[in-house]
């Protein structure tokens, strides 16, 4: 319909002038041209059935609108705010429909308060993470690209997607509660840990008399120096030309694995996207129709389907929207 979009990192696709409030505008100009009548503060109550077919939808002042046909696409349970309450998901149940365990995705981490919180606010830019089951010794997800440190944890569009493959790891809960879920953070990953031990040395022959605490200025983000400073053990008044070779090394491990406890997901309400929804094996796949109720179609996140960030999401309500509307 005319918005030119770009491609980002990832196949990630945005509009080119980064501003949702485009294709906001973009789909109301197509309802206008089609003559579609939108018909605002009516809270469907009831989806009205007989015989197992639909023929129309009951409001909560009661009124009623006759139809044969009706598209479920109330969204998940994130972002509240705008009207995704999870209250699709009741009209769905009343009718046979399963709804799917409802969890966060794209979703913030909680993590260790007091590494987090001594950096919080920083930003960072191509750092490689890594999550890792720590019981199995198992890698969950890795990327790379950037990350944010919180009061609460971490986030950024790396965290966001590990959180797609969290939700779905088995007994999560439990290792969140045991604290078998790491964050591994590459601070330097285009560097091996011998090449970082090079520019360590080579940083530190032009500051031989300095203090350990005024060495890494080059390295390391100044918000994050002091917290690097504690995880070594090398005392922050040391002089760089009296830290041990073991000593070095064990702050290049840290440089290149500054290692987090995951300890959860943020609430729903702060998730892009809902994890759950209506079962798809309840629903056809060709037109988007109920396997249950003739006449009931559903499209979008109420669906039990989520992705990662980046379109992909909108992607799935473009297309299961676009399917459920050809079979009018």
């Amino acid at each position: 319909n005319g918005i030119k979009v770009k491609e980002e990192r990832g196949n990630r696709i945005f509009p080119v002038t980064d501003r949702a409030v485009d294709v906001l505008n973009c789909l109301i100009d197509e309802l206008k041209k089609n003559n579609v009548k939108v018909k605002t503060n009516s809270k469907v109550s009831k989806i009205l059935v007989e015989e197992n077919k639909v023929i129309g939808v009951e409001l909560e002042n009661t009124e009623k609108i006759i139809c044969d046909k009706v598209i479920l696409a109330t969204g998940g349970k994130s972002y509240s705010v705008t009207g995704s309450d999870g209250n699709g998901y009741n009209l769905a149940k009343k009718l046979g429909h399963t709804i799917t365990e409802i969890k966060p995705s794209i979703v913030p981490l909680k993590a260790d308060e007091y590494l987090c919180q001594s950096m919080q606010g920083l930003s960072l830019k191509n750092v490689k993470i890594t999550i890792k089951d720590e019981e199995k010794n198992k890698k969950i997800y890795d990327d790379f690209g950037e990350m944010l440190f919180t009061h609460f944890g971490v986030s950024g569009p790396t965290i966001l997607s590990s959180s797609a493959h969290l939700v779905r790891y088995k007994n999560i809960e439990e290792l969140f509660k045991n604290n078998k879920i790491k964050l591994i953070i590459d601070l330097k990953p285009a560097l091996s840990e011998e090449e970082l031990d090079s520019r360590i040395l080579r940083d530190w022959n032009e500051l031989k008399n300095k203090e350990f605490k005024n060495s890494l200025d080059k390295l390391l983000p100044q918000k994050m120096i002091k917290t690097i400073i504690e995880l070594s053990n090398i005392s922050e008044f040391k002089r760089v030309n009296e830290i041990t070779k073991e000593e070095r090394l064990n702050l290049v491990k840290i440089i290149k694995g500054l290692t987090i406890n995951i300890k959860g997901f943020r609430q729903i309400e702060e998730a892009i996207v809902t994890a759950g929804g209506i079962s798809i094996k309840e629903i056809n796949p060709k037109t988007m129709e109920s396997k249950i109720v003739e006449g009931l179609y559903f499209a979008g996140e109420i669906i039990d389907v989520d992705a990662y960030t980046g379109g992909f999401n909108l992607q799935i309500a473009y297309s299961t929207g676009y399917t459920a509307g050809s079979d009018f």
